[in-house]
């Protein structure tokens, strides 16, 4: 089981005084360290127009990471591929793949916020199939020849040369829950990236399907789940939970605004504590054992993307973090 870390927002909480370029700064720190720890992977995440900066340069973030780093695959967790001109999407996902040396892999879903979809002038109802319709573009726009496929949501035609070439094409990888999302991933995606709501069970029971889909119709290839879950390495359990706890909870309730439409001033109890129970937090040795489930339901081949950077907990808190996972979680998983 593949170990990473991230997703990397470089959000401004109102109580920390840094600048933005002091969080995107600190994201390069944690892309290094995360590396020399020996982890698999890094990642960042997309959202628009909010009010604490949310990341919504994923290319460019994923630029400076690959020039920072030199092994680590980096990718989207996940871009949201509707509000992309799918041509330009191609071309800058490849620029990326080169300066990574072929690092990259492009995680996309449809997205679910009214605000992005009303500022970007894209009909909500079109997200699926501007989803489809960009994969088949990105297939396109990286195999050796011209597209050879006409789009439905941009005017380039089959016969359009889309340059630079990656040197291999990125795995595109889709994320998702509902039936409809994970079987579109079985049958157009390279991996699929299950969401930290999913239990051990659901994860499963969606990994199976996809298995069983894709031995029906015949679709060769390598395919990965990428499982995405909440957590922290610390000291002990106590001092794990103190430490991601402020920008955890923070995450949570400005998902749950962009999700409801609503300002929440803070998250009910109940929620609260719901969160801390999915989460995976502790020492070494507590981590590993809440890690050994999902490796002994879901096999070896599964990637975990261990969710721990958390805005405004403190750059050397989440290095010391990211440290402990790759001395002594990763080892063991290896």
């Amino acid at each position: 089981m593949q170990i990473g870390t991230g997703l990397f927002t470089c959000q401004h909480r109102p109580d920390d005084d840094r600048t933005l370029s002091d969080l995107y700064q600190e994201m390069l720190t944690l892309g290094r360290a995360i590396e020399d720890a020996g982890l698999a992977s890094a990642w960042v995440s997309e959202h628009h127009f909010t009010d604490d900066g949310y990341l919504s340069g994923t290319m460019p973030a994923l630029g400076a990471l690959a020039a920072t780093t030199d092994s680590l695959e980096i990718g989207t967790c996940i871009a949201l591929a509707p509000l992309y001109d799918s041509v330009r999407l191609a071309e800058d996902a490849a620029t990326v793949s080169l300066l990574a040396d072929g690092r990259l892999s492009l995680g996309m879903a449809v997205g679910y916020v009214d605000d992005e979809f009303d500022r970007f002038g894209v009909p909500k109802d079109e997200r699926t199939a501007r989803l489809e319709d960009a994969i088949h573009v990105l297939r396109g726009a990286w195999s050796d020849g011209p597209l050879d496929f006409d789009p439905q949501f941009h005017d380039a035609p089959a016969d359009t040369l889309v340059t630079p070439k990656p040197e291999k094409a990125p795995p595109v990888l889709l994320g998702g829950k509902a039936k409809p999302a994970v079987r579109r991933a079985a049958r157009l995606a390279d991996g699929w990236i299950a969401p930290s709501s999913l239990s051990i069970e659901g994860v499963k029971l969606r990994q199976d399907d996809i298995h069983a889909i894709r031995e029906k119709e015949g679709l060769d290839g390598e395919f990965t789940t990428y499982l995405i879950q909440h957590g922290f390495v610390g000291e002990s359990k106590e001092d794990a939970w103190e430490t991601m706890k402020a920008g955890y909870l923070y995450l949570q309730r400005k998902y749950a605004e962009w999700g409801s439409g609503e300002t929440i001033d803070e998250l009910p109890e109940a929620r609260v504590e719901e969160l801390k129970e999915q989460a995976i937090f502790g020492t070494p040795e507590q981590v590993i054992e809440q890690l050994e489930p999902y490796r002994e339901a879901l096999g070896d081949d599964v990637h975990f993307i261990f969710r721990t950077y958390y805005p405004g907990i403190g750059t050397d808190e989440m290095v010391a973090c990211i440290d402990r996972l790759g001395d002594e979680v990763v080892p063991h998983f290896a």
